[in-house]
């Protein structure tokens, strides 16, 4: 018995460690990050996780199937150089077989079918649609990396230097977001793909087409003010912590603050925003291909296959259905993954 400070302390309560507890106590606990941990929380929600998988499948299969499928989204099948173009491949539903194709079947070949048929100038339906959803999904994933980049850039600058920069900027966004977005929108497609189709006549820039250039340049243009407001309120409210504070006393300029500091510190935000913002764009294209304002024939997107399937509504519906579940497939998905994500990486709401 030892008397310490007015307390008794029995010293035989107290068994000396064995080398095994002494080497267990000194193990750590695997690290963790917080990026680590979102993708857990991602994991874990169910419909985020199976919407990721959905988006997954359709973007390879977009990229994979055109590179092995038998036909091609432009040719059309039945035309013979020098004769005259077989009508019977026109307009055929699904697994029906053209003129020539009938009779290489009662020969005992095989013929690969259409699956969703042709369309009215004899394309195999199938392959327009998932070049359709090629096309769709890179306008999207591209016009939301340029809203990505140019939101961020300025909503930055804005948030950190303040005063007449912030004043300046944001009478700017004021005046964008006051416009009518449609109508801008179809107006500045118009005009930009008159003048851009001259200016890309024989370069490498003619295969992409003239409307998907001014597609993003209307990006580019209008849509990077939800992006820039955001990350603008996040700048502000992460510019007065101590961090930046000690930066700033050691003689770091701003651009550095910006890019080492405040920008990695507002990633949740940027990926929450970008992975919203994709549906939006997807959309955006859809419809203006749906106007005649998108991609350049004979390339298809979701939105013009929607747009030639009018043509045909009464006898022909499922060539309407067909892209519209896609499109609403595709904007679902973004979507829900897009709200999952913020449930997983925000830290407000996992604090």
């Amino acid at each position: 018995m030892k008397k310490n400070f007015g307390f008794h302390v029995d010293l035989d309560m107290f068994i000396p460690a064995t080398d095994e507890d002494k080497e267990y106590l000194v193990q750590m606990r695997p690290s963790s990050t917080f990026f680590k941990d979102g993708v857990k929380r991602l994991y874990k929600n169910k419909v985020a996780f199976v919407s990721l998988i959905v988006i997954v499948l359709i973007t390879v299969s977009s990229i994979v199937l055109p590179l092995v499928w038998p036909y091609s989204y432009e040719s059309q099948l039945g035309v013979i150089p020098g004769e005259p173009v077989d009508p019977s491949y026109n307009n055929l539903r699904p697994f029906e077989y053209g003129k020539s194709e009938k009779a290489a079947i009662e020969e005992g070949k095989t013929v690969f079918p259409h699956i969703f048929g042709t369309d009215s100038s004899g394309r195999d339906y199938f392959i327009r649609v998932i070049y359709g959803t090629r096309v769709s999904l890179a306008v999207g994933f591209f016009a939301s990396l340029i809203v990505l980049i140019i939101g961020t850039f300025i909503g930055s600058i804005s948030g950190y230097f303040g005063g007449k920069v912030d004043l300046i900027i944001m009478r700017i966004v004021d005046i964008i977001y006051s416009l009518p977005d449609m109508l801008l929108v179809i107006l500045l497609a118009t005009v930009m793909r008159l003048k851009l189709t001259p200016v890309i006549e024989g370069t490498a820039l003619e295969t992409i087409g003239s409307n998907i250039i001014s597609l993003f340049i209307v990006f580019a243009l209008l849509y990077w003010v939800s992006m820039c407001r955001l990350i603008r309120g996040q700048i502000l409210s992460l510019r007065e912590q101590e961090y930046v504070l000690s930066a700033k006393a050691t003689g770091a300029k701003g651009k550095w603050i910006i890019v080492k500091h405040l920008i990695p510190n507002c990633i949740s935000v940027i990926v929450i925003s970008a992975a919203l913002q994709i549906p939006s764009a997807i959309f955006t294209e859809s419809y203006l291909s749906f106007l005649g304002l998108g991609v350049n024939a004979p390339m298809p997107s979701l939105g013009s296959l929607a747009s030639e399937a009018l043509d045909g509504l009464t006898s022909h519906t499922y060539r309407l259905i067909i892209p519209a579940i896609v499109i609403s497939l595709i904007v679902l998905s973004l979507n829900l993954l897009g709200d999952g994500l913020r449930d997983a990486f925000d830290p407000k709401l996992n604090s």
